[in-house]
């Protein structure tokens, strides 16, 4: 269990070190490849030290890896926005949203899959403006109306995942209790069940609700999110949102119990088809 900068440096270490080993190198031979000490070479494979985006390029092709979506994918995680160094969009935040924030944006931008389990509020890729606006003058004690409009923006942004090519594949199961909290009032809640359900029509997007005859369920505890990497699954982590901090969970164990409890989830919700219709149902008690 780590927070975020951590598991990002130990899952780059851990991949470049994979990536090494294929390459048929010692970490003395790629150190040398690249003009390092061996030592530089074992601190970032192991998490040991942060790396920097030109350090992984040299390393990358050492290896020869020319997979540009894995390229693209390991130089976020060393902080870079693309091939040419340029800050990603959220960059331009960093005066505004913690480093946490940041970070699962940053996994965000770069996952193919991303799974959640949602039990108070509709996850953040499917908010309106409206609803985004209320839910995070309810989160954020005391922010005053500049700092407001700066978070709802970057909600708004980070919704553009969904449109991309290819989009991120979105799963979500939510709790009833998502659909019939009143947040922002009676018309905010219909117009945000109503882009649940535009939303739900969507290739990409698949959405179940976990009705309260359900009972009690495996997600009680918590909310979750699981990412998802097409290109490797050694790079996939839950993340767990807390009060003040978001833990990452990495090891294997836990990626299989989470996914095993999503799976349970999934099978105790309504199929998605039969949630669109219970989700228009709910949209007329607003």
């Amino acid at each position: 269990m780590h927070h975020g900068p951590e598991v990002r440096r130990r899952k780059l270490g851990a991949e470049l070190r994979a990536l090494r080993t294929a390459a048929g190198l010692t970490s003395g031979e790629a150190a040398r490849r690249v003009g390092w000490h061996q030592s530089k070479v074992s601190r970032i494979e192991t998490g040991t030290s942060g790396v920097k985006p030109a350090d992984v390029r040299l390393l990358l092709d050492a290896y020869e890896v020319e997979d540009a979506q894995l390229r693209a994918l390991l130089l976020a995680l060393a902080g870079s926005g693309d091939a040419d160094d340029r800050h990603p969009w959220w960059h331009a935040y960093r005066g505004v949203l913690p480093p946490t924030y940041r970070d699962f944006i940053s996994l965000e931008s770069q996952a193919t899959g991303m799974r959640t389990l949602e039990t108070s509020v509709v996850p953040g890729l499917l908010q309106t403006p409206e609803y985004a606006r209320a839910v995070t003058r309810a989160a954020v004690d005391g922010v005053d109306e500049k700092r407001l409009d700066t978070l709802v923006q970057v909600r708004l942004t980070r919704q553009g995942v969904l449109r991309g090519d290819p989009p991120l594949q979105l799963s979500a199961v939510l709790d009833e209790a998502v659909l019939r909290r009143q947040v922002g009032g009676p018309e905010v809640m219909a117009r945000q069940l109503d882009r649940l359900m535009e939303a739900a029509r969507l290739p990409q997007v698949t959405l179940q609700v976990l009705p309260f005859s359900a009972g009690a369920h495996i997600g009680v505890t918590g909310p979750f999110v699981i990412f998802s990497f097409s290109n490797t699954s050694d790079l996939d982590v839950v993340v767990l949102d807390h009060l003040t901090s978001s833990l990452h969970l990495e090891r294997k164990e836990d990626l299989q119990a989470y996914s095993e409890a999503f799976d349970t989830l999934r099978l105790h919700a309504m199929p998605a088809e039969d949630s669109s219709e219970y989700i228009a149902e709910i949209r007329q008690d607003w």
